[in-house]
């Protein structure tokens, strides 16, 4: 069964029941070149005791799908790419919000590319594959879901733009959703408007309101009955017996404004709580047995209830867990240089997040190499983040980076992109790395703050600072509060986190996930002029530290040199088998970097002595000869008609006899010999390149300039 929809005049093919058979939902999209193999399959049995949706997303590339063998000893694929983690969560993020509530089966979808034919198209093809695979499938969901990419150029938005159209774009814009209303947002842009930003956004939802009419269709074709949840009703008896425990506490313990301080007085009330209630009396009069366990379901009542009670005092006092207004940020303070031996380093706190970021600059060497399936790429600017686990105050191990570091850098790197200097202005690589020292929410934000004021006290020429935000939402009805600068609980009992980064001129990233079935324009676009003003006020603190790079690099940083030369004596530079670099660089202790159809030399050099004894090597090997000119040469060949002489490295020229002396001479044996030093003029360069060459005029002009000193 197939289902197809017209996109800029190409086919959007959804087909079922030919492949992947034994899984609950499958579904091969179909658009061009790329095709995506879709799958979900659900656990049988519910797993009790979950307070999350056990669902997990896999998105990935095959190689084979763009006619490659993967590199590496093993030539199979291997660890997900920091691109497939990337997918994953941008599939998961408006899927996720779709379950209903109370759903406990073990779910995974798989997102298979098996033909690459356009990069910008596999995420988008994932998200309306895993969509239409849940929607066939007997799994319950109150899907479906479309997803779209828009572009910008010019004036016009463009629907999915592909290679060409992503270069000349200025907005590159994710958007997912249901019939009614946005589940999830994400993309960067040229420091964009927030009006531009919402008039994309309605634009992609017309569309996206095309693709789940499709998907409806196939569903009409192949849906399967859905299973029955069987929804708990929540214990009266145990949620009254928590409310009267704590109910003259709670407000108290939940609006202390320091997170450590309010976490622990919550702790003690759920403890009292278990103490209290996890009894065989209780278990015996709530289940009729004396043997249950009810921690689960206290724990699970008692969280329900800070819930309820921290949403309904902040909508109806307007007033947050720390004591500040819906429109205000918490106290920020900004370092800078603080490590001395780094290139550049900061200290963004705000509230009670804290990032340390540090700013590495190397040359062309430390380039990141990206063999994808698009093919080999470099990048020679990265943003890292690590969260570490004592900024939480946990306990656990250090491990390699998850997909939640990997997406908060991302984003953060994607966010300061738009602003880091070509590699013609600024010819390094450079690495950004942001380590959360502590956290109560929006630590990605914060990094990108951190970050900007590393670059600058790195003395790398940004184009301007860029400041982040996260803004926060809670829905009660017809009731609506934006939040901004939200806590890590606003956001964890909140209804969305929307991340807004940019410069005073306009937005460079952005990524929106919801936990409700989607917002409006009207809400986005609020949370959108709210966040303006906050990325404001956060740019002018930021400035209060440091307001443009720093003039000079650290004294601890690499020092390099760009030279331009004609492509055609690159080959000068290297010599026979690289004889003439190595020996450069032996010399004078500098990295030598060449890049052949450009012409350009880089070097690379910890001190600037080292750098100029390179370049003036350098120089002197591409000099070229002047007409008009006089330099001192050396005899290299003799012939009857006259000799050639050396005059630049690798630069010969011919003197005729005719102008060796004002005299006639037999042989040009009589005056002169290999290995000479003499001086000549370039009295002509012809259309083909040579040199020709004259002692006698060098000699006249030499002996008028004595004479004229005299």
């Amino acid at each position: 069964m197939e289902v197809e929809l017209n996109i800029k005049g190409q086919n959007l093919s959804l087909q079922t029941g030919i492949i992947a058979r034994q899984t609950d939902g499958s579904v091969l999209v179909k658009y061009g070149d790329t095709y995506v193999l879709c799958t979900v399959v659900a656990e049988k049995t519910p797993k009790e005791g979950l307070d999350f949706i056990p669902l997990t997303i896999d998105y990935q590339e095959k190689a084979y799908s763009a006619g490659k063998i993967p590199g590496g000893f093993f030539k199979r694929e291997g660890k997900p790419t920091d691109k497939e983690v990337l997918v994953s969560r941008l599939i998961d993020r408006p899927i996720r919000p779709l379950f209903p509530e109370g759903f406990n089966y073990e779910t995974q979808g798989i997102a298979s590319v098996l033909s690459y034919g356009d990069e910008n198209i596999a995420d988008i093809l994932s998200i309306i594959g895993i969509s239409s695979a849940l929607t066939i499938s007997d799994i319950p969901f109150n899907g479906p879901v479309g997803a779209i990419r828009v572009g910008k150029i010019e004036d016009e938005f463009i629907l999915n733009p592909d290679n060409e159209e992503s270069e000349k774009s200025t907005l590159n814009l994710v958007v997912a959703g249901t019939e009614e209303a946005v589940t999830m947002v994400e993309g960067s842009a040229l420091e964009c408007s927030e009006e531009i930003l919402v008039e994309a956004l309605k634009f992609a939802h017309a569309h996206i309101k095309n693709i789940i009419a499709l998907q409806k269709e196939l569903q009409k074709l192949a849906g399967k009955s859905k299973r029955e949840i069987i929804n708990v009703e929540d214990n009266k008896f145990i949620k009254e017996a928590i409310l009267d425990i704590i109910s003259e506490k709670v407000e108290h313990a939940l609006f202390i404004k320091r997170k450590l301080e309010r976490q622990q007085a919550l702790d003690q009330l759920l403890n009292e709580c278990l103490q209290s209630l996890n009894t065989e009396e209780i278990s015996q009069k709530v289940y009729g047995t004396s043997n249950k366990d009810l921690s689960l379901e206290i724990k699970k009542q008692f969280d329900k209830i800070i819930k309820q009670i921290m949403r309904e005092k902040i909508i109806k006092n307007g007033i947050r867990l720390d004591g500040r207004k819906p429109d205000e940020i918490r106290p920020i303070t900004c370092m800078v240089g603080l490590l001395p031996r780094v290139h550049g380093s900061a200290l963004f706190t705000r509230g009670e997040t804290q990032a340390l970021v540090a700013t590495t600059l190397g040359t062309s060497e430390d380039e990141q190499k990206i063999d994808s399936l698009e093919g080999e790429t470099f990048k020679t600017f990265m943003l890292h983040y690590n969260f570490l686990p004592f900024s939480v105050g946990e306990v656990r191990p250090l491990r390699g980076p998850g997909r939640r570091e990997i997406g908060h850098g991302y984003l953060a790197e994607r966010a300061l992109s738009s602003v880091i200097p070509s590699k013609e202005e600024f010819p390094y690589t450079i690495r950004v790395v942001s380590d959360i020292l502590e956290s109560n929410g929006s630590s990605s934000m914060a990094t990108v703050c951190g970050a900007t004021l590393s670059l600058m006290d790195a003395g790398v020429p940004i184009k301007a600072p860029v400041a982040g935000v996260a803004m926060g939402l809670i829905k009660e009805d017809e009731k609506i509060l934006v939040l901004t600068d939200i806590l890590g609980m606003e956001d964890h009992y909140g209804d969305m986190d929307f991340k807004v980064a940019g410069t005073e001129n306009g937005i460079t990233a952005f990524q929106m996930d919801v936990k409700i079935s989607g917002i409006n324009y009207e809400i986005f676009k609020h949370a959108l002029e709210q966040a303006k003003q906050a990325r404001l006020f956060i740019l002018k603190k930021m400035s209060e530290t440091i307001s443009e790079p720093k003039k000079e690099l650290s004294s601890h940083a690499p020092r390099i040199y760009t030279i331009k030369v004609k492509p055609e004596k690159i080959r000068d530079i290297i010599g026979t088998g690289g004889k003439v670099i190595k020996s450069i660089i032996e010399e004078t202790g500098v990295k030598i970097d060449i890049e052949d159809k450009e012409g350009i030399v880089k070097i690379a050099s910890p001190d600037e002595a080292s750098a100029e004894k390179a370049i003036e090597i350098i120089k002197g090997i591409t000099q070229e000869a002047e007409p008009g000119k006089i330099y001192m040469g050396r005899v290299t060949r003799i012939a009857d008609f006259g000799a050639f002489v050396e005059i630049l490295p690798g630069v010969e020229g011919l003197l005729h006899i005719s102008q060796i002396a004002d005299k006639r001479i037999q042989k040009v044996s009589e005056i002169l010999k290999i290995g000479d030093q003499i001086p000549v003029k370039v009295i002509e360069i012809d259309e083909l390149g040579r040199t020709r060459l004259s002692r006698k005029e060098a000699l006249r002009e030499i002996e008028g300039r004595t004479v004229t000193k005299k």
